[in-house]
């Protein structure tokens, strides 16, 4: 019933509004997450400020708390790690108050990642635990493979191989079982890392060679590049290196800057710097590697990333050539 005052009809003119504003909001981020999944960050960037706007204006805080989570994604593409621990933080926040099991998994996934990077594997660990936990209790099992997956890039770097390899092929054949290609490949990149880290280079190669063809048919496909490029030319690269071929790795290495620069990721850029060290101590090149390392170092610190000493294997090994070069005496060019 109106009142004298019309006071009625216009609040429920502005719950309308509210209504279809919540309604565009909700588009725009489930469209910003289609981009996420193929790593176009920048499309889904303005899709989610757009989004977040949308979901504060019509006071949805289940709204409000996704597209925080799906903004955390797009920060750790671009390499911002503090928008990302505050936006995932708040999405974490929100979601517990509402008891909603599905926004704290996806909350979590993004914080769980950032600890890994920082280097603060406890903190991953008891995350990706607590998602795996979630995951197997909603039955939502492509989420419990990633999971299984995040846990074995721990395994790895803590130094457990066995355990690695174990949650990693768990985590395939969940994926597997779900036709769930993107968790699939997620996986193997994980066997490749940890058959490198064993010194099995064929069988790294191999995987790697396997994951880089599925994600070139998706570029194929789809038009856009695609974040675990950088990753895959730079491991392959490093094993170029390590086996004598430097013209292959230099290529390579200069493919994956190429991508890292698309994606817009300073870690992926510092990852294919670090490569063309490699080639350059192994060329004999040794002031050139040491500016390299030294560029790349600076880009992981200016984003508050330095590397973790778990994952200093091929920057010490390259720093350690340069060394025994300048004690050798060798000219430096």
């Amino acid at each position: 019933m109106l009142t004298g005052d019309g006071s009625d009809l216009v609040e429920r003119s502005r719950a309308a509004a509210r209504a279809l504003d919540a309604r565009d909001a909700r588009s725009r981020w489930f469209l910003a997450l289609a981009h996420l999944s193929f790593g176009d960050a920048a499309t889904a960037e303005g899709l989610l400020t757009e989004a977040l706007a949308g979901f504060r204006a019509a006071g949805d805080r289940w709204g409000e708390a996704a597209a925080q989570a799906g903004r955390a994604k797009q920060a750790m593409f671009q390499g911002d790690h503090v928008l990302a621990e505050r936006s995932g933080t708040e999405s974490l926040t929100i979601f517990e108050e509402l008891g909603d099991g599905w926004g704290r998994l996806q909350a979590s996934d993004m914080l769980g990642y950032l600890a890994e990077i920082t280097g603060d594997y406890a903190r991953a660990a008891r995350l990706h635990g607590e998602g795996l936990e979630i995951a197997e209790d909603l039955r939502l099992w492509t989420d419990a493979s990633y999971r299984l997956s995040s846990l074995g890039r721990l395994a790895l770097l803590t130094g457990d191989l066995d355990r690695s390899r174990d949650l990693h092929r768990r985590g395939m054949r969940l994926a597997a079982e779900q036709s769930s290609g993107f968790a699939e490949e997620f996986a193997r990149v994980g066997l490749g890392l940890v058959a490198r880290r064993a010194g099995d280079l064929d069988a790294a190669e191999r995987l790697f060679r396997q994951s880089l063809a599925w994600n070139r048919r998706l570029e194929a496909d789809y038009g856009l590049p695609f974040y675990g490029m950088a990753l895959l030319l730079a491991e392959l690269g490093f094993i170029a290196e390590q086996r004598g071929a430097t013209a292959t790795a230099r290529s390579l290495h200069l493919e994956g800057l190429a991508a890292a620069r698309e994606a817009g990721d300073p870690r992926a850029i510092a990852l294919a710097t670090e490569g063309l060290a490699g080639v350059a101590a192994a060329e004999g090149a040794i002031a050139e590697a040491a500016a390299l390392l030294d560029e790349a170092e600076a880009l992981r610190r200016s984003v508050g990333a330095p590397l973790p000493p778990a994952e200093r294997g091929d920057v010490d090994r390259i720093a350690a050539a340069v060394r025994a070069a300048r004690a050798a005496g060798t000219p430096m060019r």
